[in-house]
């Protein structure tokens, strides 16, 4: 074989191999659209993938309102439920910065109204990671505080009452301060006079969509599950919280520490880490960070996977009757992911 026709041969073996690799990282997306398509249970929400800031899949699919027949779109607001417990998490952790709260203080020092006698032995570090023990205001510890993890929404609600103590201003307007630096226009902490383009919620009964006409979020658990945003909106958060553009590198140590193992069938079958308000995984395919949201007809899927800088979102205003079912679509769109060339190291 002569000079020229080994270069002919070379050029296009490296040809051959970038298309296929290009075709590769493209294939996701024709999978991902298969599944909205021919899901069921029905999907009814957002889907978003980006990379280093750069969307790269994008689809609305179903309906804001299935009385009106109003169709999602992709600045549709939703509720984003435990999701705003990572948000919630920050804002402490921006008071630890301060100096105006300490992690390992019991909480009776932030919340001097409460008369339990577990306030003065649970810590603020406690509520974040769920290993406090507390089932209810008025009913004793179910275990020993930092002995073992129950996921709950209480714990949150009295960091957020902690972080209006700390500020000595409204859980809402410090939420919305962060949430207007960041420049997330279009994600605010609940309130019934400002829900602007907020997609209603229903509960699915065999593809029967049944609206949830009251909200569970009030004031008072607003730093459990009372954030509301948009699926860009929630790739600005990663890009600043995952990067160091809010937290100090000590403090976004602390968030995504391995404090505690806890369970979550959406991020598998066995014990992963757990940080505050977010899990940290290591035993599926590729490591990742993320959590879940679960509520008033709604459900929040929020990944971030560090190696390939790629954010994962998926929205949706409804919530499956069958809670094996809940997340369907989404754990079928993270294995897709799982096996694409997209989540391969940068």
């Amino acid at each position: 074989m002569n000079f020229i026709a080994k270069i002919s041969l070379l050029t296009i073996l490296i040809f051959t191999s970038c298309n296929s690799s290009a075709q590769k990282k493209e294939d996701y997306k024709k999978s991902i659209d298969s599944i909205l398509q021919n899901s069921n249970p029905k999907f009814n929400g957002v889907v978003l993938i980006s990379q280093s800031g750069k969307t790269l899949y994008s689809k609305p699919q179903g309906f804001s309102n299935f009385e009106t027949k109003k169709l999602l779109k992709l600045d549709t607001q939703f509720e984003i439920m435990s999701n705003s417990k990572q948000i919630a998490a920050v804002l402490i952790l921006l008071e630890v910065e301060k100096g105006k709260v300490d992690l390992n203080t019991p909480i009776k020092k932030y919340l001097p109204e409460l008369t339990q006698t577990w306030a003065d032995s649970v810590t603020v570090h406690q509520l974040l990671n769920h290993s406090h023990g507390i089932v209810a205001l008025q009913k004793p510890l179910a275990f020993k505080p930092g002995t073992n993890f129950k996921y709950g929404d209480l714990s949150f609600s009295l960091l957020g009452k902690i972080v209006e103590f700390s500020t000595k201003k409204s859980y809402e307007d410090v939420a919305n301060a962060l949430f207007k630096h960041l420049k997330m226009a279009h994600t605010f902490a609940y309130s019934k006079d400002k829900i602007q383009n907020l997609a209603s919620g229903y509960i699915n009964k065999n593809n029967v969509f049944e609206i949830v006409k009251n909200s569970k979020i009030k004031p008072e658990n607003l730093g459990a599950d009372g954030i509301v945003s948009i699926a860009s909106d929630l790739v600005i958060w990663n890009n600043n919280l995952h990067k160091g553009k809010i937290l100090k590198p000590e403090s976004y140590k602390l968030l995504t520490a391995n404090t505690i193992l806890s369970q979550h069938n959406f991020f598998g079958k066995e014990k992963e880490p757990y940080g505050y308000g977010i899990r940290i995984i290591e035993k599926e395919p590729v490591k990742y960070i993320g959590h879940t949201g679960l509520g008033d007809g709604f459900s929040s899927v929020n990944l971030y996977f560090p190696e390939s800088d790629v954010s994962f979102i998926v929205l949706e205003n409804q919530m499956n009757e069958d809670i094996n079912l809940v997340y369907a679509c989404e754990f079928k769109i993270k294995n897709i992911l799982f096996k694409s060339a997209l989540l391969s190291k940068k």
